[in-house]
């Protein structure tokens, strides 16, 4: 299957060689110096799970160059949907999937906005990795897998193509009938784990440590549920507690990316994130202090400082 993995960052850049070592024909749409490494020296994965080593790739910055694909695996941040969707038009055949693997709710919409409806399915990473050195991504732990589905729960060619590379590539991936929930699953813990992270400079560990940090924590997924209860999306009823204990398994060191982006002085994901909660609050009539604050904590920081 031909496979363009849009934003070849910790995600995409992980996934997509595990993919292409594997046997799938994948093609990297990349920038920069990421871009540069990539075409001279291949891409390097650092992963306790194994190392991996492409000494050549299909990578390029401009997708008319590849053409019509199977899959796109659309990895891009959250700030960048709108100007990467609208790229996307030469990679789109009639069976064409674009699946958005990012941190938000709203992706998916935002990308048919720009595309059309019927082509956009749903999809969640769980990764921890960032880029090292141009052309290098680095996994940090030994998790890594992917859920992925049809927006109306369809189980499509397209999709099942792609479950079955996963599962030649030894990658953990789960074919979602119910993809939504799943995102707002992910979206619970990893909205809150980045806003809090970000807003202490603190990794997990420090914040599960203290009770005034942990508490915290734990108000900004509950925010997120009561946010996701409003909307109709049926979490369970011990969906916080759950996503606790998860962020309690989690290496104490663990940061979130947008955490990893504020040290470097990138640009964050905050609007998207928190900020997303914020607005969705407000329109169902959710009361969401704990995200308001943290959004207001993060807001400046979101252009970087470049």
């Amino acid at each position: 299957m031909r496979v363009a993995v849009f934003g070849v960052g910790g995600v995409g850049g992980y996934f997509g060689a595990r993919l292409a070592a594997a046997g799938s024909e994948v093609a990297f749409i990349a920038r920069g110096a990421h871009l540069r490494a990539m075409r001279e020296k291949g891409l390097v994965v650092r992963s306790p799970l194994g190392d991996l080593h492409l000494a050549k790739v299909v990578a390029t910055d401009d997708p008319a160059t590849i053409g019509p694909v199977d899959i796109v695996m659309f990895c891009v941040k959250l700030y960048d949907v709108e100007s990467a969707a609208a790229r996307l038009a030469p990679l789109l055949g009639s069976e064409t999937t674009v699946i958005s693997f990012q941190n938000g709710i709203d992706a998916e919409d935002r990308i048919e906005a720009v595309i059309g409806a019927g082509r956009v399915a749903g999809g969640v990473a769980y990764l921890s990795a960032s880029l090292g050195a141009p052309g290098e991504v680095l996994h940090h732990n030994r998790l890594a897998k992917l859920a992925f589905g049809g927006r109306d729960g369809r189980v499509t060619a397209p999709l099942q193509a792609l479950k079955a590379a996963c599962d030649r590539a030894g990658i953990d991936a789960v074919l979602s009938p119910e993809i939504e929930k799943t995102i707002w699953e992910k979206f619970l813990f990893l909205a809150s784990f980045a806003a809090v992270t970000g807003a202490t400079r603190h990794a997990i560990g420090p914040v599960l440590a203290d009770p005034v940090t942990r508490q915290l924590f734990v108000d900004a997924m509950s925010e997120i549920a009561a946010v996701a209860k409003a909307r109709g999306i049926g979490l369970s009823e011990d969906a916080v507690a759950r996503q606790l204990d998860v962020a309690s398994k989690l290496a104490p060191d663990m940061k979130a990316s947008l955490l990893h982006d504020l040290e470097r002085g990138n640009r964050i994901e905050i609007e998207g994130l928190s900020g997303a909660v914020l607005r969705l609050g407000q329109a169902l009539g959710v009361p969401t202090p704990v995200h308001a604050a943290l959004y207001a904590a993060l807001k400046l920081h979101a252009p970087g400082r470049g």
